[in-house]
Order: structure tokens, then C-alpha cells, then sequence
């Protein structure tokens, strides 16, 4: 019986942990919700480094490792290097939802995939940091 009602404690808290960390996840955004959406991690190295992390570990089956999607196993997946080719927009706000929420028939969602809103952010930094350097946000200073 003490294994049992050990169990079920367990089982509490997991749940209560799981919603702690979707709790402040908004249901899917509009694309215009999505534009106004700013990021509270400052694009630096340090975030760049996050997001590389977790872009190596989700990402690179259909982007490839540098972002370009060369011989993809997803036909039509974004060359990340290459702004002008994304169809979701490129707003930080729009790469947050594209990676969140999916975007179009080939990429799925991943808030569930990854540990939070905050490697989120972390990897639309990197993925930014992919961008031709004219292109890309001013890198700030780690905090």
C-alpha cells in the first residue's frame, strides 16, 4: 500500500510539473500574434551557443548541420540561411511560433520536443546567427 500511494504522489507531482512548465505557453498564436511576440533573450553568444545546442540536437535531420536543408530527407524544409525563403515570416516572434507551433504540412511543433519558451529563444538566436551578417540583429553583450 506505501508503494501505491508513493505512486500516486509521484505521479502529482509530475503532473503539476508538467503544467508549470505549459502554464505560461499561450494556446497556438495567430501569425499576427506572433509578429508582436519579443523575445526575453538577449540575442549574444551565449544564447547563440544555447540555441546551437539544441538545433544540433533537434534540427539537423531536416535543416541539416549548417542550416541549409541540403539533401534533406523533408523535401520542402527552409534553407535557414536564407531569409527571404521563409514562408512563416522572420520575425522573431514568427521563427518562435514556427518552432512552437509547427509551420505548413512538413514541420511539427516542438514545445513538447524541447525544455521550454526558453530554449525556444535560444535557438531563434541561433538560427538568426545563421542569417547573412548584414542581416542579423546587433549582438548584445552577456549578462
Amino acid at each position: 500500500m506505501a508503494a501505491y500511494t508513493l505512486y500516486l504522489r509521484m505521479s502529482g507531482i509530475i503532473a503539476l510539473l508538467v503544467l508549470a512548465v505549459f502554464a505560461d505557453a499561450p494556446a497556438k498564436l495567430t501569425r499576427d500574434e506572433a509578429q508582436k511576440l519579443k523575445s526575453p533573450a538577449a540575442y549574444s553568444k551565449k544564447s547563440i551557443d544555447r540555441g546551437r545546442v539544441i538545433f544540433m540536437q533537434n534540427c539537423t535531420s531536416c535543416h541539416g548541420e549548417n542550416g541549409k536543408a541540403e539533401g534533406s530527407l523533408i523535401a520542402d524544409a527552409t534553407d535557414l540561411t536564407t531569409p527571404s525563403l521563409y514562408k512563416s515570416g522572420t520575425t522573431e516572434g514568427e521563427i518562435f511560433h514556427s518552432i512552437r507551433d509547427g509551420a505548413g504540412d512538413q514541420m511539427p511543433a516542438f514545445k513538447s520536443q524541447l525544455g521550454g519558451e526558453g530554449d525556444i529563444w535560444n535557438l531563434v538566436n541561433f538560427i538568426r546567427s545563421l542569417w547573412p551578417e548584414s542581416t542579423r540583429p546587433p549582438l548584445q553583450d552577456d549578462k
